[in-house]
């Protein structure tokens, strides 16, 4: 009997880009919202959330992902605007959102949905939204404070950086929080 392992496929976020968002989260800490920060480690941008897999299916996803990045280039992103999913009336995640070149990501993401259909994983049923989770919002909220707070972020942007591969993580729950690790990595 295999193991189950809890999974999913994203794009590694280089460090000054990481380092942008810590600082972004600092100044939304100062507001005084309820708001479990996700750590600077844990922060990557989720292409495809697998939930748990068998651990022998790790080499048909690897083959899934090489499939589908063997017909793209590496492409250019900025984390741009901040957000709330669902809406500012109940807000459970804030986000930052991604410029640049997003159809090369949209694109990417739906072959790859395609390439892992192939092998038995179901498609995400909602429409895929580019973003970066960088909280989750615990409990109520002073939703005038949050507004406040996302309107003096909203013109909240980092550098450029490039996305060069797609990596399948391992995510381990524990109590103090997901630690993660890499399984494999595969180039654009």
């Amino acid at each position: 009997m295999s193991k189950k392992i809890r999974a999913f496929i994203a794009i590694s976020l280089p460090e000054r880009i990481l380092q942008a968002i810590a600082k972004l989260q600092e100044t939304l800490k100062g507001s005084g919202l309820k708001i479990r920060w996700t750590r600077k480690e844990g922060i990557h941008f989720t292409i495809k959330f697998l939930g748990d897999i068998e651990w022998d299916d790790v080499e048909k996803i690897h083959v899934a992902m090489e499939r589908t990045t063997q017909d793209f280039s590496p492409f250019t992103l900025r984390g741009e605007g901040v957000g709330v999913f669902p809406d500012v009336r109940r807000p459970r995640v804030v986000w930052i959102g991604l410029t640049g070149d997003v159809e090369a990501l949209r694109l990417l993401q739906s072959d790859l949905e395609d390439q892992l259909n192939h092998f038995g994983f179901p498609k995400e049923k909602r429409a895929f939204k580019g973003h970066l989770t960088v909280g989750r919002v615990k409990g109520r909220v002073d939703l005038v404070k949050l507004a406040k707070a996302l309107e003096a972020l909203g013109e909240f942007r980092t550098e450029p950086f490039t996305a060069q591969s797609v990596v399948l993580f391992h995510s381990d729950l524990r109590p103090n929080g997901a630690v993660y690790s890499r399984l494999a990595e595969v180039p654009l």
